[in-house]
């Protein structure tokens, strides 16, 4: 379950805040474009690419979207992200963004080392495969690492085909407590939920900015559940 929620988490938030701020996004690194409701990064070999969008955010927040799968998996590696609750944004190509927290999503088939190359004091294993990771951002070039999950036993129950159609998503964060509640998106009505609370250090959670990161991988998004 705890894996599950970590998966939704990562790829909800970013989207929710795309279809709050009604596409007012800026990009910075990649190639984003606005089709119809939809919004593609389209570059599915960027290694940086990133969008900033202006989201105050504080107290009870709720998201609800669609995130869709486009190109860049086929070479065996392709990640995304979002930087929340950042204190500020960098107009170029960047690792970290100011302060912040990252949830990563990675798919790599042979990850290079079983670390990161700076802010790993837990000595945390990137997995091989599908994976989830949350980060603690300092700077635009200093994170460390908090969590590192082994998601790859998901895999097994997707196809790409599975992958060429929008998914919908409903999170709920409440940044006085840290307590996140991500809906199934299995269930119809969705009303069943998974929870989880961020480290009683970091709340409460406040931020003015989101930063939009993919890496090796091509994703749009879409407000609305279908």
């Amino acid at each position: 379950m705890k894996r599950l929620v970590f998966l939704l988490l990562t790829l909800g938030l970013a989207a929710s805040l795309f279809a709050q701020n009604q596409f007012q996004y800026q990009p910075v690194s990649g190639t984003w474009r606005e089709v119809g409701n939809r919004v593609y990064q389209n570059d599915a070999k960027a290694p940086l690419a990133k969008a900033t969008i202006r989201a105050p955010q504080s107290g009870p927040m709720a998201y609800e979207f669609n995130v869709r799968y486009e190109d860049g998996i086929e070479d065996g590696h392709g990640g995304f992200g979002i930087h929340i609750y950042g204190d500020s944004v960098s107009n170029r190509a960047s690792w970290g963004s100011g302060n912040s927290y990252l949830l990563w999503l990675n798919f790599d088939e042979n990850p290079t080392t079983p670390g990161i190359r700076n802010g790993n004091p837990k000595n945390l294993t990137i997995y091989k495969g599908l994976s989830a990771q949350v980060y603690k951002s300092y700077s635009n070039s200093y994170m460390e690492l908090l969590e590192s999950i082994n998601l790859d036993d998901l895999t097994y129950q997707f196809s790409l085909d599975d992958l060429k159609y929008p998914v919908p998503f409903k999170i709920e964060v409440n940044g006085n407590t840290g307590e996140v509640r991500v809906y199934d998106p299995m269930d119809p009505q969705l009303i069943d939920y998974y929870y989880f609370f961020i480290d009683k250090k970091f709340v409460p959670l406040k931020g003015n900015w989101v930063t939009v990161r993919t890496n090796s991988l091509s994703l749009s998004f879409q407000p609305g559940l279908y």
